[in-house]
């Protein structure tokens, strides 16, 4: 994996980490056709209808049905000559599109946020509230109105626009709003969450720069409608969080997952589609529970988990970690300004952003003779800071996070990853592909009553030990823990933590899970009586990034390792199932 460090020459970088700035973006699969601005255009499931099908009049009453008005059906079918139903199609969208086109403004010029910013800005993953144009009317909005009004502007309804909203967030860009409701109207007959609307004809991306912006990242045809936010629950609470009020959860395993043993597995929640549905199948039917960090923490983290164990008299981490940014990094109120509206960082990466860039936006921001910098400017500042999770440290002064307050957040100890030879860059790796400790301990807290003597655990993926780090905390004693990382630095903070925590129980370790087979398996049950937990999250290399040509699935390289996963799982439970 390619990382960049803080201090590189460049900010814009593109890396493949276990999560990202996570979009939610439409992923149902297309069950119509959707025209494009260049000429481009994708046909789904639904049979084409052929003129040759349909008499005139039906033709005619085939589009004005679909939305468009009967005088331009007409004309367009005389112009066509009466031509293919897919030419007819592709004209009347054409002239329904130019016709709801916006007018579009000259974007502000500056030396420090103009067209290099923008160049740079579409080719990274963003979490930013971005209208693009039309902006000089909407000042006095609030920022969903804007998006709202822009939407309208576009010539999607505001029912459309209300539903893309409420599923995306109030924070969602506009790229995001108007993805979700193009796969959405591409779909609506399989999806089951998003209401029936009136027949619309289907929307293009306007000539407004935005379908340039999305190719230019690698968004397009193949790629804009590949996950499935969808599905995900909304809030992400899974069966409940310390910190909200929810129904009293109910849930029935399967009988193929009832353990011994009880077994964990964690993935990124934004996933390409069917993955999850994979991992489900996989992993005996058992539903996964998707959960947000931010609601345990002060920084998002959307993740899945399959697992078997009871969901009833969870208990927290005590004390309740802080739960916003100025909680969890105090000393960075003295300098945020009233503009600045963020109350949690986006999800932790396992990359920085650079020297340069926080050096461009001191400039930025320097430059502004006011006491407040205007609203372009604010906006750029903010779009950097979301995606960099930059925080202010001094009057028009922002820095990424220092490793120790990466630790903080994801509940690690202190100095958790420093020393013995690590390097910067390998802490802020390590640690941009760990659990969150607080979530997965709220989870794991069942164990402690049913193992009070201790527990053997096998840990597949082991990371830096987030799940050895969650059980130490919840007073779970670590009897046997059979540790399978494929990265020496990795396996080396987990045996530091060892020792210095004075554990007193057995760590063994592999570098491999590839090669843990059915042999070794037999033998370590038979000298440990049993493994009463398995636990893992297997790489999302191929499941998340920026890359999105490289969004492999399961079927990828790193992401495939989820097969290993359950291969020993699955031999664990049926060398233990067997009669003594």
């Amino acid at each position: 994996m390619d990382q960049n460090a803080s201090g590189e020459d460049s900010d814009n970088i593109d890396w493949d980490t276990e999560d990202e700035l996570e979009i939610q973006s439409s992923p149902l699969p297309s069950s119509s056709r959707l025209t494009y601005p260049d000429g481009e255009a994708t046909v789904g499931d639904a049979e084409v209808i052929s003129t040759t099908d349909l008499s005139h009049s039906k033709l005619i009453n085939h589009f004005v049905g679909m939305g468009f008005p009967e005088e331009l059906v007409a004309k367009v079918i005389e112009e066509n000559g009466g031509g293919n139903s897919e030419s007819i199609l592709e004209t009347l969208l054409t002239h329904s599109a130019l016709e709801n086109s916006p007018r579009q403004e000259q974007p502000v010029d500056s030396d420090h946020y103009s067209s290099d910013y923008y160049e740079n800005f579409a080719d990274d993953l963003s979490d930013s509230d971005s209208w693009c144009e039309d902006e000089e009317n909407t000042d006095s909005l609030s920022g969903k109105e804007k998006a709202l009004s822009f939407l309208k502007k576009m010539g999607y309804t505001m029912e459309e626009a209300s539903i893309a909203m409420e599923r995306c967030g109030p924070d969602a860009s506009v790229d995001e709003l108007t993805d979700f409701i193009c796969a959405a109207q591409m779909a609506r007959a399989a999806d089951p969450f998003f209401p029936e609307l009136p027949e619309k004809p289907k929307r293009k991306l306007l000539e407004n720069g935005m379908w340039k912006r999305k190719k230019h990242r690698g968004c397009d045809s193949r790629t804009m409608f590949d996950e499935e936010p969808l599905r995900l629950p909304n809030p992400m609470i899974g069966y409940g969080v310390p910190t909200e009020l929810c129904p009293t959860p109910y849930r029935n395993l399967p009988e193929a997952a009832a353990g011994p043993p009880y077994f964990y597995y964690e993935n990124v929640a934004l996933a390409p589609k069917g993955v999850w549905d994979t991992i489900k199948r996989f992993l005996y039917d058992v539903e996964p529970e998707f959960v947000d960090s931010k609601y345990f923490c002060a920084a998002a983290r959307k993740r899945g988990y399959v697992h078997n164990l009871p969901i009833q008299n969870r208990f927290p981490l005590v004390p309740l970690p802080p739960r916003t940014i100025k909680e969890a990094l105090p000393l960075t109120r003295r300098w945020w300004p009233a503009w600045d509206t963020r109350t949690k960082l986006n999800c932790l990466q396992t990359c920085i952003g650079s020297a340069k860039l926080t050096e461009r936006l001191r400039k930025a921001l320097e430059d502004c003779y006011d006491d407040e910098p205007p609203a372009h400017v604010q906006k750029y500042v903010m779009d950097e800071c979301r995606k960099w999770n930059l925080v202010w440290v001094g009057r028009n002064k922002l820095a990424p996070l220092e490793c120790d307050e990466v630790e903080m957040l994801l509940g690690f100890p202190k100095n958790h990853t420093r020393g013995g030879g690590i390097s910067r860059t390998d802490r802020y790796k390590s640690l941009g592909n760990s659990f969150q400790v607080d979530t997965v301990a709220y989870h794991l807290s069942v164990l402690k009553d049913l193992f009070p003597g201790g527990i053997n655990m096998l840990s597949l993926f082991s990371g830096i030990g987030g799940a050895e780090v969650a059980l130490h905390k919840l007073g779970v004693p670590l009897k046997t823990v059979v540790s399978v990382e494929k990265s020496e630095v990795n396996r080396n903070i987990v045996r530091g933590w060892w020792e210095q925590t004075n554990q007193k129980g057995t760590l063994i370790d592999f570098d491999d899970v590839t090669r843990v087979d059915g042999d070794q398996l037999e033998q370590l049950i038979s000298n440990i009586g049993g493994f009463d937990f398995v636990i893992g999250g297997s790489p999302c290399n191929n499941l998340a990034g920026s890359n999105r040509h490289h969004r492999d699935g399961l079927e990828g390289k790193e992401s495939s390792l989820f097969y290993d996963y359950f291969r020993i799982l699955d031999l664990v439970k049926c060398i233990m199932a067997k009669p003594n």
